[in-house]
């Protein structure tokens, strides 16, 4: 089978070996595993990271945000049927989807969208599970709760931030204030549903000041989490809740004390990387979000489409990941 590959971390990315084509065989499923014949795929900013050396020298089979159709089923899978088409994130532990099949455990996949096409369908599974688990899973909000609260989403256009904006805004009374510094990006995350847009690049407590809030109760933090971090401390309320998906450098706990706030980091790779008792979890969130998209109370957040899945265009589509200048996702679709 094709796939696209790199076997030198941190190479730049004009750099034609940074990702290159070649063949590798068509891989078996284990019990609990889906052979899914690959349609499209989504890039995200930890498949630049780990290109980059984040897992260490090993190379792996990139690619986390696949949509496709169950060619196989393994011996213990009772969730899909051969011919069911399938979205899903994966594991970072298992080669991913930059190729034109891949192997998923059944209990991180989900039934894809029947509303949507191939392309706008494969911007969702890893971003929709991230922004999922850290607004009820480790936020703790619950479904119609947050009223009279606020959440601030520092980094709203970005993939996670667009779907958790929708969550928010859809299933919770809380009040959505989303960060964005470019007239195109805060236009986006106002047509997400935010009720507020600020500008990150000016301190966070004035920005949130000039729309009349003093403090918020949550703060979702998913990017340049140690460049905000004192303005986060000081715009949330006493007992308030952080949550945060970068990867800051260091991140002292201690000023959180004087208020009592918690924190709480997401990863949506722990539960398949542990296989932790709740793993279907992940299935059951893929299964509502499908849902949610087709009753039309969710909307894709596919931001640019890159063309075929192919060497030169992933090479492209990981430059642009990098200058940290996405709105919403980028996709490409078919070989």
């Amino acid at each position: 089978m094709k796939a696209i590959v790199y076997d030198q971390p941190g190479l730049p990315t004009d750099d034609p070996r940074s990702l290159y084509e070649t063949e590798l065989p068509k891989p078996e499923p284990g019990p609990h595993d889906l052979l899914v014949k690959i349609s499209a795929i989504a890039v995200n900013p930890v498949d630049a990271k780990v290109r980059a050396g984040l897992l260490g020298d090993t190379p792996l089979l990139l690619g986390w945000d696949a949509v496709g159709t169950v060619e196989a089923v393994g011996a213990a899978v009772t969730l899909f049927k051969v011919g069911d088409g399938v979205f899903y994130a994966g594991s970072v532990k298992r080669p991913g989807a930059y190729a034109e099949y891949a192997l998923v455990d059944e209990r991180i996949a989900g039934h894809r969208p029947t509303t949507l096409d191939d392309a706008h369908a494969a911007a969702l599974p890893l971003t929709s599970v991230t922004a999922w688990e850290l607004l009820f899973d480790r936020l703790g909000v619950t479904e119609g709760g947050g009223d009279g609260d606020a959440l601030l989403v520092i980094g709203a256009a970005g993939g996670v931030g667009s779907i958790l904006v929708q969550l928010a805004r859809q299933l919770t009374k809380l009040r959505v204030i989303g960060t964005a510094s470019r007239p195109q990006t805060q236009e986006w995350v106002r047509k997400l549903g935010a009720h507020d847009v600020i500008d990150h690049t000016r301190p966070l407590t004035e920005e949130l000041r000039r729309i009349g809030v003093t403090q918020v109760r949550y703060v979702a933090s998913l990017t340049h989490t140690e460049e905000h971090y004192p303005q986060i401390v000081e715009a949330l309320a006493p007992q308030g809740k952080l949550g945060v998906i970068d990867d800051p450098k260091t991140l002292d706990a201690v000023p959180l004390k004087l208020k009592a706030i918690s924190l709480h980091w997401e990863l949506m790779f722990t539960r398949s990387l542990f296989e932790t008792p709740d793993m279907i979890r992940q299935h059951e969130i893929l299964e509502r979000v499908a849902a949610l998209i087709d009753a039309g109370t969710l909307r894709t957040t596919l931001g640019e489409h890159f063309g075929t899945i192919n060497a030169e265009n992933l090479r492209r589509a990981h430059a642009l990941i990098e200058s940290d200048r996405t709105c919403g996702k980028i996709v490409l679709e078919g070989f």
